[in-house]
């Protein structure tokens, strides 16, 4: 009968097996154990890795680097491309741009798949900072829904197409940059599993009132902040400090005066606003003319904005 000495078992006269050494004597080899970092060892010394499924499953949308990493197949990166391609051809997933991939699930065709903007902004470009009006979408705010995704990125590339959406990037704004390689005002916030980063309620207000083509309009813009559930007014005034421009005084001055007892906003923030804003008459919006001229603010606003209610009353 063969006789199985169990793992890691001496024998009786001290000895391991597969080791030198005189009967009799203490085993005196070492046995050493490297560990490499970043993977996992198995008994047969081969790497475990994440599977084509288990990361369609966790990603709904992903990038050629992470699937790299996370399946990390022979032959590295051109590994993952010739096994993308093999479910590509499939029907399994959809190329949405360069590198970046989409998986369609099981009875939708291909070209039927409506990817979320945001999980695809965020595998095109990782340090993604959302704004405008998909900041105003994650933090639920949003008063109506809109077709452009835009996002704050270090590297800017073309905008991507979806069919009936659009995902944009933007350069990020140097006075928002701090030392850190961070932007000022921003928040983490979770989407469908995925953990994304978007501008404040301060910083999508004062952008908005900056660029409000790219918050839906002045009217979305408005309607839209009055729902945020609170504003950080000291941080409001840093991030209007470092733009450094009246009428984004003036127009968030108008705004905060508009929503004061919504927002608890006492009488030396509007003081601090006034005295930011520009000493003469200026255009809310630069491309209307027309509209009700508010002294305290120098700001003429248009019709469609009075029409939505007056300021709180004081």
């Amino acid at each position: 009968m063969r006789r199985t000495i169990p793992p890691w078992r001496g024998l009786a006269n001290g000895r391991f097996p597969g080791l030198g050494g005189r009967a009799g004597s203490k085993a005196v080899q070492h046995l050493t154990i490297r560990v490499v970092m970043g993977r996992i060892p198995t008994h047969n010394g081969m790497q475990r890795k994440v599977d084509t499924n288990g990361l369609f499953a966790r990603r709904p949308v992903f990038s050629l680097e992470e699937a790299t990493r996370e399946l990390a197949p022979p032959g590295g990166r051109a590994g993952t491309v010739a096994r993308l391609k093999h479910h590509v051809a499939s029907g399994r997933l959809r190329v949405l741009a360069r590198g970046v991939y989409a998986v369609v699930p099981r009875g939708t065709a291909p070209e039927a798949l409506r990817p979320d903007p945001f999980l695809v902004a965020a595998a095109a470009r990782p340090d993604a900072v959302f704004s405008h009006h998909a900041a105003l979408e994650l933090l639920g705010a949003a008063h109506s829904v809109w077709n452009e995704c835009t996002a704050y990125a270090l590297r800017r590339r073309r905008p991507i197409e979806l069919g009936g959406a659009t995902v944009r990037f933007l350069d990020v704004p140097r006075p928002m940059e701090e030392r850190s390689g961070r932007q000022l005002g921003t928040r983490k916030v979770e989407r469908l599993g995925r953990l994304l980063e978007t501008t404040g309620p301060e910083r999508t207000l004062v952008e908005g009132f900056r660029r409000p083509q790219l918050a839906g309009g002045l009217e979305e813009l408005v309607q839209s902040a009055a729902g945020f559930t609170t504003l950080d007014l000291d941080l409001l005034a840093e991030v209007l400090e470092r733009y450094g421009v009246a009428n984004l005084w003036a127009a968030t001055g108008w705004f905060l005066e508009r929503t004061r007892e919504v927002f608890h906003v006492p009488d030396a923030v509007l003081g601090r606003h006034e005295r930011g804003a520009p000493r003469s008459a200026q255009y809310l919006d630069r491309g209307r003319r027309g509209g009700t001229l508010h002294r305290r603010w120098n700001l003429i606003v248009p019709a469609e904005l009075e029409r939505l209610g007056g300021p709180d009353e004081r």
